[in-house]
């Protein structure tokens, strides 16, 4: 971690209503928890000291970033729309099944073609998130892309 306090030491997802998710959704989420927990900056905005617990939840088509300290008290709150990400979202899912099939029956160029377009979606979604984020949280582009990563596991319940 950092010399700084800025980072989220615990992370915690509502999972009150997640549908079962496929092993590589699992394994997505997994990974990014424990990416993000091994480096990260996340700064709210103001003289909050941390390191933080964040707690993400989706309520009422809003992303809640609910972020604590370490003994879970609460700190701050502040919530974003969903509306902006769906379409990056939908659009990342349908590329991810894309790639999922792809790694079962195509050749290794398909495959590489398919998983650029992939990252940057992601790349893309982590970039929008920072924006949104604004004048809320200071991220890093990394831990930015772990937040987006979980962000679209919690979204599979919500997807239409």
């Amino acid at each position: 971690m950092p010399d700084d306090a800025h980072y989220i030491a615990g992370i915690f997802l509502d999972e009150r209503s997640v549908i079962s998710r496929s092993p590589q959704v699992e394994h997505e989420r997994k990974v990014a928890i424990y990416d993000l927990l091994e480096a990260n900056h996340f700064k709210p905005k103001g003289d909050i000291e941390g390191p933080y617990n964040l707690h993400l939840s989706i309520e009422d088509n809003r992303l809640a970033f609910d972020v604590r300290d370490l003994h879970d008290q609460a700190l701050i709150r502040f919530t974003l729309a969903l509306s902006p990400f769906r379409s990056i979202i939908r659009e990342y899912f349908m590329v991810c099944d894309s790639y999922f099939k792809a790694i079962k029956s195509a050749s290794p160029s398909q495959i590489e073609a398919i998983d650029m377009g992939r990252r940057g979606l992601h790349n893309d979604g982590a970039e929008l998130l920072r924006e949104r984020l604004q004048g809320k949280v200071e991220l890093d582009p990394n831990t930015a892309r772990r937040l987006y990563t979980l962000i679209c596991v919690m979204h599979v319940r919500v997807r239409d």
